[in-house]
């Protein structure tokens, strides 16, 4: 434990003062990891400030007689080295007047009260220019109209209410079950442009809802919702409800609770559409069929994915830092990644932690260093997503959150360095620590060379292929092969019978015997007219001819040796075929190779590679084996991008990655252009891949230092995506 300093530089001049709790100020008792805390609220200006039972009982001596020296000396006397020190004494009065929860005597009231709203206001300010992100605009408060619902809310809003709401989910769930492939299939169409004016309707329209949830349940605990707007998220506009009067509550299950409401009421949405999308599903295309997918997919997928999320400050925060019982988890969690930094590397000893419980300790390192990486992910694909859309907001976007999240800290951190009085007889180690980190940043970023892998998705293919199609009408009578079976040239696939081919062939053989007849007639008694039925009859031999070719073909054969793949011919016993209609295909397993596709971003060092301009190292990991690594040498590679994807696995439908167009029946045309290359593994009798397996591929291009392959994939990224 560090060694906390009892004495503070600056104690004359707060000992003399004589503050106190203003009138109005509420004191709520809270328990916390077995211990009791006591939370301070001014309901005029809703501020909240947690206090320890040794710091409640101090504050509780500043009764506007004591000064201040007195009651800190009486708390020194009763709790000895758990009492506060003069600086943590000092800061517990600057905070609790900056909250506006303390008064001062020796200032007048008014002025006290006017200055301390502007701060308030100032520091509002800021935290909307920093988070600009999740702007805010108050617009009224709802606590009438919070107060009006609560009442048709009232009855369902206890255990029972919410048993038969986890039942209504699992009914909803269940009658989804039988119909989750159009289920899944029906994301592209919610996603697609033209859905985009009703999913925004649809969005504002739920998280109303799911406000409404917050209000409803605060106001169930006899808590007040002060203040209500419209929150920019990423400029997009979603509403809010202030209901941070669920910090005041006692229990924390209350507190979850609230902070639960909003998603109980949005799944509930969710249930209900799901429900009405399911009746709704023979008349697919109108618009509360989708409307209703609309509110499913907004009211579920959004719900888990963000509001859930306990790395973002929104419901699942609140939720998991009342569940573990540790308030103030995030602001808590990086004071204590800034306590390691002090300690350990700038060996400023009297530095004192967050939390001195090692269960706290080990929550607070975990999350902060998964809040902080989340951090830089959500600022990277926010801003990447804004950049597709609109390129100069998106850019004016990324400076200034950049700025805001990452360059004012790092000169906060310059200036604390610099001018920090902690940091008097550690400055020089500090300064030296500092530059020492920052050089091995920048060497190990810039300048060592790491390696540089790019990846994609394959299918494993045959050189020769076949389909294999009726080659005359008839009726199938036999089917010898069936999918899987190995066959040579020549074996037979399908036998068809055709009644009249053969009474055609019969016929013709007939016409045939005929004019035999007539030409010997003809050669014995009119030799001039021979000729004339010689012609006639080489016309028949033809027609015999063409009649029996076509009768071979009902018998369909393989045309080289290979697998039956495809449909099962024996499905098709004693039904009729036309010429030309698919049976089935032979493939030849024996010479295989891998196609993989490639987007516009990975074109350039692909062509370099088929040029001989790049050395570049393939491996092929088949998904279904994937511990072992195969090596692959590149082929080929089509300059030329295009939309015909070579194998429909790699789209949505097929289980790729590669968006299709959604009038494509058969998952095969792409949204964007792609560039197929072309691989064959090496040491082919030992990998034996299957036909149509996927496969993933991973290419090693010549090691380059990090900044520099970042600043390449950024590059890659951006192109086709900025619009300006």
């Amino acid at each position: 434990m560090s060694e906390r300093p009892t004495f503070s530089p600056f104690w004359h001049r707060v000992r003399a003062l004589k503050p106190r709790l203003r009138p109005h100020v509420q004191i709520t008792r809270q328990h916390y990891r077995t211990r009791r805390w006591h939370v301070v609220h001014d309901p005029a200006t809703n501020q909240f400030y947690r206090l320890n039972p040794i710091a409640h009982e101090f504050v509780g001596l500043l009764d506007g007689q004591r000064t201040v020296e007195e009651a800190w000396n009486l708390t020194l006397d009763r709790h000895a080295d758990a009492a506060p020190t003069q600086q943590e004494a000092l800061q517990l009065i600057g905070q609790l007047y900056s909250a506006n929860l303390l008064a001062v005597d020796v200032t007048p009231e008014v002025e006290q009260l006017l200055r301390r709203g502007r701060e308030r206001r100032k520091k509002k300010a800021i935290g909307q220019v920093v988070g600009i992100m999740y702007f805010k605009i108050r617009l009224f408060n709802p606590d009438a109209i919070v107060t009006a619902l609560e009442p048709f809310f009232r009855p369902v809003l206890n255990r029972w209410g919410f048993l038969a709401w986890c039942a209504f989910l699992i009914f909803a769930i269940s009658r989804l079950i039988p119909h989750s492939e159009e289920l899944f299939s029906g994301a592209s169409s919610a996603i697609a442009p033209a859905n985009w004016g009703w999913l925004s309707v649809v969005f504002v329209v739920t998280k109303t809802i799911h406000e409404l949830g917050h209000g409803v349940i605060l106001k169930r605990f006899g808590r007040q919702v002060p203040e209500c707007g419209l929150m920019l998220l990423v400029l997009f506009p979603a509403p809010y409800v202030d209901a941070s009067g669920a910090w005041a509550l006692t229990s924390k299950w209350q507190r979850i609770a609230v902070g639960a409401g909003g998603m109980l009421f949005e799944l509930f949405v969710a249930a209900v559409a799901a429900l009405v999308w399911v009746a709704t599903l023979n008349t697919d295309g109108s618009l509360v069929h989708q409307l209703a997918y609309n509110a499913m997919f907004i009211a579920s997928v959004s719900t888990v994915l963000f509001n859930a999320n306990p790395l973002m400050r929104f419901d699942g925060y609140y939720m998991l830092s009342d569940l573990i019982e540790i308030p103030n988890l995030m602001q808590r969690a990086q004071t204590m990644l800034k306590h390691h930094f002090k300690v350990h590397a700038y060996g400023l000893k009297r530095e004192i932690p967050p939390t001195n419980i090692p269960s706290e300790r080990w929550i607070l390192n975990v999350y902060g260093v998964a809040s902080l990486a989340y951090r830089v992910f959500l600022f990277v694909t926010i801003t990447l997503h804004v950049l597709g859309i609109a390129f100069a907001i998106g850019l004016l976007l990324a400076v200034w959150t950049a700025s805001m999240w990452f360059i004012l800290p790092i000169g906060k951190f310059l200036h604390w360095l610099a001018a920090s009085p902690n940091l008097a007889d550690k400055r020089v180690r500090a300064v030296a620590v500092s530059l020492l980190m920052a050089g091995m940043v920048v060497t190990a970023l810039g300048v060592i060379r790491m390696p540089d892998h790019r990846r994609a998705m394959g299918v494993v293919e045959p050189l020769q292929i076949s389909g294999i199609f009726a080659g005359a009408d008839g009726f199938v009578v036999e089917a010898p092969a069936r999918p899987g079976d190995r066959v040579k040239a020549g074996d037979v696939l399908l036998r068809m019978e055709s009644r009249e081919l053969v009474e055609r062939i019969a016929t013709t053989e007939a016409q045939a015997a005929r004019f035999e007849s007539l030409l010997r007639q003809a050669t014995q008694r009119e030799p001039t007219a021979a000729d004339s039925v010689a012609a006639q009859l080489a016309s028949i031999y033809d027609q015999i001819e063409y009649w029996k070719a076509r009768h071979a073909r009902l018998t369909v054969r393989a045309p080289h040796d290979g697998v039956v793949v495809g449909n099962d011919p024996a499905l098709l016993v004693g039904g009729f075929l036309r010429e030309g209609q698919a049976i089935c295909e032979v493939v030849d397993d024996t010479q295989l190779r891998v196609v993989a596709t490639l987007d516009q971003r990975e074109n350039s060092w692909a062509v370099q590679a088929i040029r001989g301009e790049l050395d570049v190292d393939a491996q092929v990991r088949f998904v279904s084996r994937a511990p072992r690594a195969v090596p692959a040498s590149i082929d080929g590679f089509i300059e030329a991008g295009q939309t015909a994807l070579p194998h429909s696995a790699f789209g949505y439908g097929g289980g790729g990655t590669i968006q299709t167009r959604s009038d494509d029946q058969d998952g095969r045309l792409a949204t964007s252009k792609q560039f197929e290359m072309r691989l064959t593994p090496a040491a082919e009798g030992a990998w034996r891949g299957i036909p149509g397996e996927r496969v993933r591929l991973r290419f090693t291009l010549p090691d380059k230092p990090l900044a520099v392959q970042w600043a390449d994939r950024l590059h890659k990224l951006l192109q086709g995506r900025v619009t300006l």
